[in-house]
């Protein structure tokens, strides 16, 4: 999950925001690199969706489903469906770089990208675009709302059990471990998923709204529009999504914070060898 999120930073912010405010005229702005640029962008930002829903999914089995849990709670399962979320979305976001052409031209070199008006009329165009977007927020959304609500449910229940279970004065002054280890599956699991649901919520606004009212898309040059301001703060509140979960991770996973401070060692250790020599 941390890596896909760094993907998504690495090419939404650095590659396409950064680069295209400051760097307009550099080679990532050439219409091929830059096209390559979009749906590597896309592709990261599907891959950092569906490692949230893969997440959620993975604490469902774990806590609800215990005679799966030995079988699918494992590192090669995890190997196998991570490995595969990702070149699935890699594979959908490459149509993308033919969905492009050139903004201008100049000396023969093509420059920025554009969406192709056939994009806006072509039925297949038109197919390919409700499955991107039904894939990417509106069914993570629902996956995520139902399995968390259904572990929610289980979690409270199991609490419940366990403490008509332990009776006694000196029972319930002692610690229970598994009920702990519970509340801070709840805690990591609300402020995952909450705030993916969160920042995600405006894209899913503008989505609803762009098919109830048929319209197309609201980018263009007038940025006080309320509906472009809406279109572009949803794309803002995606980045901080993927930008929020790596802390979150690490303030509530001591796993985390334990191999994250593992590779700050080993990258200060290495670094002093080098020096040394």
């Amino acid at each position: 999950m941390a890596a896909t999120d760094l993907l998504v930073i690495i090419t939404a912010v650095i590659l396409i925001r950064i680069v295209g405010i400051y760097f307009p005229s550099s080679f990532f702005y050439v219409t091929p690199v830059c096209s390559v640029n979009l749906g590597l962008m896309r592709g990261s930002r599907d891959a950092s969706v569906w490692s949230t829903v893969i997440f959620t999914i993975d604490r469902f089995v774990a806590i609800s489903c215990l005679k799966l849990k030995t079988r699918y709670c494992t590192e090669k399962v995890a190997a196998v469906v991570i490995g595969a979320v990702c070149g699935m979305s890699c594979f959908k976001n490459t149509f993308w770089y033919f969905s492009y052409e050139p903004l201008y031209t100049i000396g023969n070199i093509s420059w920025q990208c554009k969406i192709k008006s056939i994009f806006y009329t072509s039925p297949s165009w038109a197919a390919y675009d409700w499955i991107d977007s039904i894939s990417a927020p509106c069914l993570p959304f629902v996956l995520i709302l139902l399995l968390n609500a259904v572990t929610v449910r289980q979690i409270l229940k199991a609490i419940q059990t366990r403490k008509r279970l332990r009776v006694g004065k000196q029972a319930e002054n002692l610690t229970d471990t598994e009920v702990n280890n519970r509340r801070k599956s709840i805690i990591l699991l609300f402020c995952i998923s909450g705030s993916f649901i969160l920042l995600w919520l405006p894209t899913l606004v503008t989505f609803l709204y762009i098919r109830i009212k048929n319209f197309s898309y609201f980018s263009g040059s007038n940025y006080n529009e309320s509906n472009f301001i809406l279109e572009e703060s949803g794309h803002m509140l995606q980045i901080l999504s993927s930008c929020i979960n790596p802390f979150i991770y690490a303030g509530t996973q001591s796993k985390f914070r334990y191999e994250f401070m593992s590779g700050i060692n080993f990258s200060v250790n290495f670094i002093a060898k080098m020096f040394k020599l």
